[in-house]
């Protein structure tokens, strides 16, 4: 494995070298798997460690955003963690990131989003202990903050700091209890063309910013399980409108409502009719939930970040879920006035989805 990383990272330090301005990162970590749910404590019975690299294109303001963020660098990171529990396994993660920079660029805080590979997922007769993962492919989640000196020796510098390791299948199988690594971590960074000098391009004069109110319809689907393991993953759909408006280049405000109509929650309905019938389930209580919301969008060009907070309003049955929601995930402009976008709508840390969504914005 360490050989297999060591040849991805070369590979890519010589092709980005061929390019304007990249960089490279190789962090290791070592640290603690946190106890967000009292159901992965027969999990936590070491400290993992493992290796995080990043390749980076430095942005010097070529275009708007990147003045609006302080220059950030773009880019894909690797990992690799061993969680050091014998029903978890090692798992292996790909991810495009944003670095942000602070004090002076010596601090730099670092998101990615991606995808992660489990050796050892849950299976009920092998190894049934992992509620945790319930499927080898997982949606992950990095957060890093840095103490960064580059070039201190040509193009050579050092890093040190925190991070926040993710993964989850946010519920398209059951069981889906997650896992939480919080990591000391510290390692070598390299300025693949540090002998180009480059100025960074000044921002903008601030002009005055007016934009009016804008009406937005989405579509979101994807599927889901009931959350009791062994439960099959069934489709949802979900019809938003909302309005929003602009407050600047970067920030927008979202207010609107929604419709959930949810096979897996129809499924739970019945299962605790049957299976737990002095619990008051009938079995024909409605499925369906109307929410209310807010949210923001921070958009860094065609992408941006989306976050909201919501509530059912109308949610007959409250014993599936707690009534308040949030969602967090990306979006992308596709062409024009049409969007796409991946969010996952949790309840607190209990994620129930995925959501894979199309809108139009009028």
């Amino acid at each position: 494995m360490r050989k297999l990383l060591l040849l991805v990272f070369l590979f890519a330090a010589n092709a980005f070298s061929q390019e304007k301005h990249y960089s490279v990162e190789a962090n290791y970590f070592y640290g603690s798997i946190w106890e967000h749910n009292p159901n992965i404590s027969q999990l936590i019975t070491g400290h993992p460690y493992g290796v995080l690299l990043h390749f980076n294109r430095k942005t010097y303001g070529e275009e708007a955003w990147e003045s609006r963020y302080n220059y950030p660098n773009v880019g894909f990171s690797l990992s690799y963690q061993d969680l050091k529990n014998e029903h978890l396994g090692e798992n292996f993660g790909a991810y495009a990131h944003l670095g942000f920079y602070f004090l002076n660029r010596h601090l730099l805080l670092k998101v990615g989003q991606g995808l992660a590979v489990t050796t050892n997922p849950y299976h009920p007769d092998k190894n049934y202990r992992n509620n945790a993962y319930g499927s080898r492919l997982l949606s992950s989640t990095i957060f890093t903050g840095n103490l960064q000196f580059e070039n201190i020796i040509g193009g050579l510098g050092f890093q040190t700091g925190l991070s926040l390791i993710h993964y989850s299948n946010a519920d398209f199988k059951s069981p889906n209890s997650s896992t939480n690594t919080l990591a000391l971590s510290m390692g070598l960074n390299y300025d693949l063309n540090h002998d180009l000098k480059r100025t960074y391009i000044p921002k903008d004069p601030k002009m005055p910013f007016s934009a009016p109110f804008r009406y937005n319809f989405v579509l979101r689907s994807g599927v889901n399980t009931t959350g009791v393991i062994g439960s099959e993953s069934y489709p949802f759909l979900t019809l938003s409108a909302y309005a929003d408006k602009a407050l600047n280049h970067k920030s927008t405000l979202q207010a609107g409502a929604e419709i959930f109509l949810s096979r897996a929650m129809e499924e739970y309905i019945y299962y605790y009719s049957v299976a737990f019938p002095l619990v008051g389930t009938t079995g024909d209580e409605d499925a369906k939930r109307v929410g209310i919301f807010a949210g923001h969008q921070l958009t860094f060009r065609k992408l941006s970040l989306i976050t909201h907070l919501g509530y059912y309003v109308y949610y007959p049955y409250d014993k599936y879920v707690d009534r308040v929601y949030n969602r967090i995930g990306l979006q992308r402009e596709i062409w024009k006035d049409i969007f796409g976008s991946v969010t996952v709508r949790s309840h607190g840390a209990n994620a129930e989805a995925v959501e894979f969504s199309i809108g139009y914005r009028l």
